[in-house]
């Protein structure tokens, strides 16, 4: 889960990494009074967005008293940035800043360990000064058993070529910045810029973090940290049913047990369709090892609510659940969904007890459901009858 910026400062500030106030604000008059509240002085009033890319765009603006702020959050206010409308601004206190640097913790998948990344010319986009300059980009391993100790940062800003005045003020920066990183289950924790002020202090101006839903049982409070309106409401729908849904933007519905069947599937669709109008999969459903009524009849649920999908394929390899399963939790979802199943099904069953699972499904001849004996002539049969609707 991806923070807002105010969500990221916020949880900054709970652990002790140094950050400037900041005020949340929906409307022109909240804006206003959070300027007066952080000393009507200047304030930086900042979109609320999560993407890159705000201040190119016009969402990032400076105000030098409580009345301009109320009058640029009414200019960025509805904005749209790179397809993200700004719902809400920060009142961010202003800063008089001598440097602008970088620093990063992120997950390293490749290398199954934590990366940290810093610089001392932070400000602008990381991407390109890695392309362009990446001997400025350090880059320093971090053992997930034992994290960013004062050695370690030490070393981080040892490789950075942080001056003399700063180093220990950064490497303490980001021994707190590990901490909200361990601490909250991150998988990214950035900052840009890390600056120091006129005055010789380091403070955190921007953040972005990424939390790993994974650990969302450990963290409660992580709920509440989620964007409820922004969220896609299938994809709520379906998070509220448990199931491993993403929507996309084609026409063919897929559903599919375990995450590598399901991707082929998608590949599938998206090829027969190539030959049926150009259509595409419209989702992806991994229903996992269970397939009951109740599960598929989540799933179809979900996808069939999707005024998109024009038809449904479900392609199930039997293992652990067996064909007939699958094929009884179908049938009992049809009946469940009533005339909310509306859309033609393609079902391609194959695996354990596969036999009995056609026959299942045969017997029950339900109008919308056709049988299909391998995972390309369903493709191809369910990209048809998307095409056709």
């Amino acid at each position: 889960m991806d923070l807002f910026e105010y969500q990221a400062r916020d949880i900054f500030e709970k652990h002790g990494v140094p950050v400037l106030g900041g005020i949340v604000a929906t409307t022109p008059d909240e804006a206003r009074a959070g300027a007066e509240q952080l000393g009507g002085g200047t304030v930086v009033v900042k979109a609320q967005v999560k993407t890159g890319g705000r201040g190119k765009a016009g969402g990032v603006k400076l105000a030098h008293s409580p009345e301009e702020a109320a009058e640029k959050a009414s200019e960025i206010l509805g904005m749209d940035i790179k397809g993200h409308t700004v719902h809400r601004v920060m009142i961010a206190a202003g800063a008089k800043i001598a440097e602008e640097y970088y620093f990063s913790l992120l997950l390293d998948r490749a290398n199954r360990s934590y990366l940290a990344m810093a610089s001392v010319e932070g400000g602008m986009e990381i991407e390109q000064l890695a392309v362009e300059r990446p001997e400025a980009l350090a880059k320093v391993a971090v053992d997930p058993t034992v994290g960013i100790d004062a050695a370690k940062a030490a070393e981080i800003v040892e490789a950075a070529g942080f001056a003399d005045d700063v180093r220990e003020a950064v490497a303490q920066t980001i021994q707190k910045l590990w901490t909200v990183y361990q601490a909250e289950d991150a998988t990214l924790v950035e900052v840009n810029p890390l600056v120091k002020t006129e005055d010789g202090q380091v403070v955190a101006l921007d953040g972005k973090v990424s939390l790993d839903e994974n650990a969302g049982f450990r963290h409660a409070e992580h709920a509440e940290l989620e964007d409820k309106a922004a969220a896609d409401p299938l994809e709520a729908k379906a998070k509220e049913n448990d199931l491993n849904y993403v929507k996309l933007d084609g026409e063919v519905g897929i559903i599919g047990n375990g995450a590598g069947l399901v991707m082929s599937t998608l590949d599938v669709v998206a090829y027969a369709g190539e030959a049926h109008g150009g259509v595409k999969p419209a989702n992806f459903l991994d229903i996992g090892g269970g397939a009951s009524a109740a599960v598929m009849a989540a799933g179809l649920d979900v996808i069939l609510n999707d005024p998109q999908v024009k038809s449904v394929f479900v392609n199930v390899f039997g293992g652990i659940t067996a064909c007939d399963e699958v094929a009884n939790g179908i049938v009992q979802a049809l009946g469940i969904l009533g005339d909310e199943a509306n859309k033609p099904l393609v079902v391609r069953l194959d695996g354990n007890n596969v036999e009995e699972g056609r026959r299942i499904l045969a017997e029950a001849n339900h109008p919308l459901v056709t049988l299909a004996d391998t995972m390309d002539g369903g493709a191809d049969a369910a990209a048809a009858a998307a095409n056709a609707a």
